[in-house]
C-alpha cells in the first residue's frame, strides 16, 4: 500500500468520525455516571479556589441539576491546575465554541460522544491518526481531502471498515540498556 493510500485511509476514519481535534486531546478516563445519578454538591463543599473559578454562578449554583455540579467542579479543578498558557487556549477554544451555530454544537457534541464510545485502542488509533495527519503538507492534507470527497458513500465506509479492522500497530518499544557481562 502506498504512503498516499495509508495516509488517505487515515483521512477517511478521521472525516467520518470528524472528530474536533479538542477531543484527540481528551484523555482516557473511566466512564462517568449519568448525570441525574451523581451526588449534588453544596456551594461549601468547593474549595477555595473553585469557588473564586466560579463565583458567578453562586446565586445560581443550588439550582443546577447535580450532574452540572459535578461537571462544573471538575471544570474548576482543571482550570486550577492549568498553566497560563493552557488558559488562553481554553479561553480562545471556548470564544470559538460559543460563536458556532447551535447545530454545529450539537454536531459536535454528538461527535465528542461517539469519539468516547469507542474503545481505548481505538481512541488511541485515531489520536495517533490525527497527529500523523496534522503532520502532513497543507498540500498532502488538501489531496486526501479530495480523495475523500470523490469518494461515494459505499467507498468511504468499505475504507473505514478496513482500517478499523486493522490491528493497531503499536510505536517501537526502545530496547532495554543491556547490563555489562561480568
Amino acid at each position: 500500500m502506498t504512503t498516499m493510500n495509508k495516509l488517505a485511509w487515515i483521512l477517511a476514519l478521521w472525516l467520518a468520525l470528524a472528530i474536533a481535534p479538542v477531543a484527540v486531546q481528551a484523555e482516557d478516563r473511566a466512564q462517568p455516571a449519568e448525570p441525574d445519578t451523581l451526588p449534588g454538591i453544596a456551594w461549601d463543599e468547593l474549595d477555595e479556589e473553585q469557588q473564586r473559578i466560579l463565583a458567578g454562578q453562586e446565586q445560581d449554583w443550588e439550582s443546577l441539576p447535580p450532574g452540572r455540579q459535578q461537571a462544573m467542579a471538575e471544570g474548576a479543578e482543571r482550570w486550577a491546575s492549568m498553566t497560563p498558557e493552557q488558559r488562553a487556549r481554553a479561553q480562545e477554544r471556548w470564544r470559538k465554541w460559543r460563536s458556532l451555530p447551535p447545530d454545529e454544537r450539537a454536531r459536535l457534541r454528538e461527535r465528542w460522544r461517539r469519539f468516547h464510545e469507542l474503545t481505548p485502542e481505538q481512541r488511541e488509533r485515531l489520536r495517533r491518526d490525527f497527529r500523523r495527519y496534522q503532520q502532513l503538507s497543507e498540500e498532502q492534507r488538501q489531496r486526501l481531502r479530495e480523495r475523500w470527497r470523490q469518494m461515494t458513500p459505499e467507498e468511504r465506509q468499505r475504507a473505514i471498515q478496513r482500517r478499523q479492522d486493522r490491528p493497531v500497530q503499536r510505536p517501537p518499544q526502545p530496547a532495554p540498556a543491556r547490563r555489562p557481562a561480568g
